[in-house]
């Protein structure tokens, strides 16, 4: 029997007999595995690997990917096997323990060839098959099938056994394109394969089928051409989806940015230039909350989410009380002023900082993937962005609906000179409302922090768009920035394919533009010193 054959057959026997199991934590290996490891002849490995597929164990496992990494390394003098991991670290690789630097003079690396690597793909996707988790064996089946390893009595056998839908359903299409592949199928088996390959797709599905088209059998022809069909539609649909999920993605964080900027703008006419830094300050406190919190993500990012509404409102309440308060009335003014701030909040950052970008880890509960069909699945991180910023729109309109608070900025916005005759303190409703929209806006750099690195110009990206929103839904209308945020990222994300990003940016540009001219007060107009201006 020839080595691969061996390797396929202990690879079958790997998923479904109890393996063989190494004594403690230590891997303990026979005197002539161990010759074989440390011999400088590739070919010597093979008898080594068909050793180590019998072994189960963490151990057994982390030896055979260190082999397929090239990370094994054999000390020449002494002949310890170790494995040196990508930051310099090593360890012993029997023991696990681990190890002084060692003089890299002495050492050789434990080479394989690309049929030996083949192997080793083979034997840690059949342990993965084997995983308590059912997304690990599902892409354990799925490696398999691209690598195009897989083995009709290791598939029935996994099938037999398997009870998640998820990966029932792939072992099924995994098996269907092995028997549209085999030559010695029969025509009824290609047939009942081609149907179970339109409703599973698996990988190379697509190819297997286009070759099938081709076929002398008619039936089978006529059944991969309608199959293939069905596919096209499918991945087409999908693909719809998919630009959609991305245009509310791209909404909801327009609209996250816009929030402040239209309670600020709305109530108080100031053209804040600054405001695209406030944001930008709120993504920082998320990167300096993990360094606090190391090793903890999850917990800094929710307590970044009051942090930087803390951090970018008391700096919008000391920017009115400072310099805003003192130019009302004077837009010009007021615009260079922001303009200047948000040119000295950039600066700072590089100084203080870093003029680099900064990475923020994303925690394990946003990471990955939502599954819908086998050909859409959604982002975790967009989709509690999404939430995220429902939720802030709530409260927010909460806040200027539902609290005293609330009623005095709308009265004020209305009609500043009653509401002070009424004993409303303008002057500090101006300031609680500049802190709360800067506020909102350090809580969008929360969000912006889980979708892109940050770094000093963050903000500036989002600036323009922030004041297309406010204006197109309708200066100081919350719920117009809400359906202008979506709708604008809805045909931004539905333009792009077609003409790309920038132009897609000009054509919307364009659209706000001559939409204003029919409709000069925005989707919904709000009575108000902004407005009537």
């Amino acid at each position: 029997m020839s080595f691969r054959r061996r390797t396929l057959f202990w690879l079958f026997l790997l998923v479904f007999l109890p393996a063989q199991t190494a004594g403690g934590s230590e891997l303990r290996l026979e005197p002539e595995t161990l010759q074989a490891l440390r011999s400088s002849r590739v070919a010597d490995r093979n008898p080594a690997i068909e050793a180590l597929g019998r072994i189960d164990g963490e151990a057994a496992t982390g030896l055979l990917g260190a082999l397929l990494d090239g990370a094994l390394y054999v000390d020449k003098e002494d002949g310890t096997l170790l494995i040196l991991s990508e930051d310099g670290q090593s360890r012993d690789a029997l023991s696990g323990a681990g190890l002084a630097s060692p003089d890299k003079t002495r050492l050789r690396k434990v080479g394989t060839n690309n049929s030996q690597r083949e192997i080793l793909l083979s034997l840690l996707s059949a342990r993965r098959l084997r995983h308590p988790d059912a997304d690990a064996r599902q892409a354990a089946v799925e490696a398999l099938l691209e690598r195009g390893q897989a083995d009709k009595d290791l598939l029935y056998s996994l099938l037999r056994d398997e009870t998640a839908p998820e990966v029932r359903q792939r072992l099924e299409g995994a098996l269907a394109l092995l028997r549209a592949r085999d030559p010695a199928s029969t025509p009824e088996e290609i047939l009942d394969a081609v149907r179970l390959l339109a409703d599973n797709a698996p990988p190379n599905a697509g190819q297997v089928l286009e070759n099938l088209r081709k076929a002398a059998d008619p039936a089978v022809a006529a059944a991969a051409e309608k199959a293939l069909y069905n596919l096209r539609v499918s991945a087409e649909r999908a693909s719809m989806l998919e630009t959609l999920f991305f245009g509310l993605s791209l909404g909801s964080v327009l609209v996250l940015t816009s929030i402040g900027l239209a309670v600020t703008f709305g109530v108080m006419g100031v053209i804040n230039m600054a405001h695209g830094e406030l944001v930008m300050l709120g993504a920082y406190t998320v990167w300096g909350m993990q360094r606090l919190l190391p090793g903890q993500p999850g917990a800094a990012l929710l307590l970044s989410i009051p942090a930087a509404f803390l951090v970018s409102g008391s700096i919008g309440a000391l920017l009115e009380r400072g310099i805003i308060r003192h130019l009302y009335g004077r837009p010009l003014e007021t615009l260079l002023a922001t303009f200047g701030v948000s040119l000295i909040l950039q600066q700072a950052v590089r100084t203080l900082i870093s003029p680099m970008n900064r990475a923020v880890e994303s925690p394990a509960f946003m990471s990955g993937m939502l599954h819908i069909t086998r050909n859409f699945s959604l982002t975790s991180n967009r989709i509690y962005i999404l939430c995220f910023c429902l939720c802030v729109f709530a409260l927010i309109y909460l806040i200027m609906h539902k609290t005293r608070l609330g009623l005095e900025v709308r009265a004020v916005t209305q009609n500043r000179p009653i509401a002070r005759t009424m004993g409303v303190n303008a002057p500090a409703v101006d300031t609680f409302t500049f802190a709360l929209g800067s506020g909102v806006a350090g809580m969008a750099g929360v969000a912006l922090s889980q979708l892109t690195n940050v770094g000093p110009n963050l903000g500036q990206g989002y600036i323009v768009d922030s004041f297309m929103v406010v204006v197109f839904g309708g200066v100081g209308n919350l719920r117009g920035t809400l359906c202008g945020g979506l709708i604008l990222g809805l045909a931004n994300k539905l333009l792009e394919p077609a003409s790309g990003a920038m132009l897609a940016k000009i054509i919307l540009l364009a659209g706000v533009i001559l939409f204003m001219q029919a409709k000069p007060k925005g989707l919904f107009p709000e009575r108000g010193r902004a407005a009537e201006n």
